[in-house]
Parts: structure tokens; C-alpha cells; sequence
């Protein structure tokens, strides 16, 4: 950025350029702000303290002022560890429901995504269909609407759901994360263990009797397989529940990667077959 040597005003395009390689890509309010007016009324009103102050200062014999309150500290992020896993964990058993499961996470302080996400993405669909599908972490359009697989890869999802004969109302849709990473970045091994109570007790009470995992990290924590995902996808494992229920687990690609890799489109139609047969066996088709 070479425009922001010296004396001259930074290239627009430039400082556009650094903010999205920082992972900068939505506004956190809808109205501008400027910053230029916000700090001259905080330098004014810090004068103005400054000579209330001077004003109100005890003279030689009076008896002391009492201290002013002190403001509260800001709220800052959590640090991923094993302590707010413990926690999520603690707090994901004593949902006895869906709904009071999603009002345990909007209150949970524990995982430092939330401080940068606009919204919990919690799910979408019906809770009560036999199939419920699982994605890895909300992006842009996820994070401003609220809803899991909203944008170009979930209406992909939806043509791959409508072509074995399901829509939204008949699946059930989540994800591992609920909260969008800065910039759309991979999830830390620390984030994903700290949600992982979550989601897993999203699926024991949604009781769906298949579920389809889309994208590797959501195949490896629900089938507990550190292989790749064109390895596992295409052949049925398990997952497990707390009470010892095993749900037939299909992993396949994830539409956003299919968007990238249109070729592989064939591979994830195997996959959705062997889903819709699945469905058919078990009396939901």
C-alpha cells in the first residue's frame, strides 16, 4: 500500500483491498459513523470533567468528596478452553428441549464467536423430520439472516433436497457452530469443542433417524473420523447420542464446495440417493 507513505491520503482502493484481506466484509451497523465527531465530544467531554473536577475540588478543612462510580468494564471475548467446554457441556444436558436448548445458547458467554457475529444461526426446517442435516459454521448470509444455508450454497441445498423429493419443511437444518468466524475463517479446534455439546444435543432431542453430514468437519466430530471427506463420503456410518441411540450418519461434500467443484456434483447425487433409499427402508418416503 504504497499510497500510505508519507504526507498523502490513502488509495480507496487500497484501503478497501486491506480491509478485506482482514476478513472485513459487512457493516456492523446500517447508518455510518463518524469517528471524526465521535472523539471531539470525547475530548470535550473530558474537558468538561476535567474543570467540573477542578470546580469540586475540596477546599483546605472540607471534609472529603465521596468517589465518584466507576464505569463497568466492557465486555470482551472468551478464551476458547477446556473450561467453557465443561461448561457448554454442563449447561447443553439440561435442555429438555429444543427451544430451551436455543435459549441456553443465546446466553452462553462462553465461545468468543458470538462477540463478532451478528446473530445465533441456530437452525431451520422441521425439528420433527427424519432427516436432519449438518454444515460446519454459518457464513455472511447465514450471520445476517439467522437461518443455517441461505445463500448460494443453501440454494443448492435445496435442488439437492427437492430432487429425492424433500424441501425445508420435511429436513431438519443446522450446524456444528452457530456463530459465524470472523471473515468466514476455519473454526479453531477449541471453538468446535466448545459447541460440540451443543450440537450433539440438538440431534438427541430433534431424534432424526438419519442424518446427513455436509463438509468434512461436521463428518469428522459426528462420526468421530479424522479421514477427509472424499474418503468418508458415500458409505454409511454412526453416530451415537448420550442415551445410546445410533443414527446411520451419511457424510457427503458441501454445497459450497460443489459450487467450487462442479464435477464432483455426481458424487454428492450417489450420496443423496443412498439418503432417499435410506429414507424409503426406514417408512419416510
Amino acid at each position: 500500500m504504497a499510497s500510505l507513505s508519507g504526507n498523502e491520503p490513502p488509495d480507496l482502493r487500497d484501503l478497501l483491498a486491506f480491509y478485506a484481506a482482514a476478513g472485513v466484509d459487512d457493516a456492523l451497523v446500517d447508518d455510518p459513523i463518524d469517528r471524526f465527531a465521535e472523539n471531539a465530544q470525547q475530548r470535550l467531554a473530558a474537558s468538561r470533567q476535567q474543570a467540573d473536577r477542578a470546580a469540586e475540588a475540596p477546599r483546605p478543612g472540607a471534609a472529603p468528596a465521596a468517589a465518584p462510580p466507576q464505569p463497568r468494564p466492557a465486555a470482551v471475548a472468551a478464551v476458547p478452553d477446556e473450561a467453557q467446554a465443561a461448561a457448554a457441556r454442563e449447561l447443553a444436558s439440561k435442555a429438555a428441549t429444543l427451544d430451551e436448548l436455543k435459549q441456553i445458547m443465546e446466553g452462553f458467554e462462553g465461545c468468543n464467536l458470538k462477540a463478532t457475529a451478528k446473530s445465533m444461526v441456530f437452525a431451520d426446517g422441521n425439528p420433527e423430520a427424519d432427516l436432519m442435516l449438518v454444515g460446519e459454521a454459518p457464513g455472511r448470509d447465514e450471520d445476517l439472516e439467522g437461518l443455517p444455508f441461505v445463500g448460494r450454497s443453501g440454494q443448492l441445498l435445496d435442488r439437492i433436497l427437492a430432487a429425492i423429493g424433500l424441501d425445508r419443511t420435511s429436513a431438519y437444518i443446522a450446524n456444528v457452530i452457530p456463530w459465524r468466524p470472523p471473515g468466514n475463517r476455519t473454526p479453531t479446534p477449541h471453538e468446535t469443542e466448545i459447541c460440540r455439546p451443543f450440537v450433539e444435543r440438538q440431534i438427541a432431542l430433534a431424534r432424526p433417524k438419519v442424518l446427513v453430514t455436509l463438509g468434512g468437519p461436521s463428518a469428522k466430530l459426528l462420526v468421530g473420523s479424522q479421514d477427509g471427506i472424499l474418503r468418508l463420503r458415500g458409505s454409511w456410518k454412526n453416530h451415537v447420542t448420550a442415551d445410546g441411540t445410533v443414527i446411520p450418519v451419511m457424510p457427503t461434500l458441501h454445497p459450497a464446495y460443489l459450487l467450487r467443484n462442479p464435477a464432483h456434483k455426481k458424487l454428492a447425487w450417489r450420496d443423496f440417493l443412498e439418503v432417499k433409499a435410506k429414507l424409503r427402508q426406514l417408512g419416510s418416503l
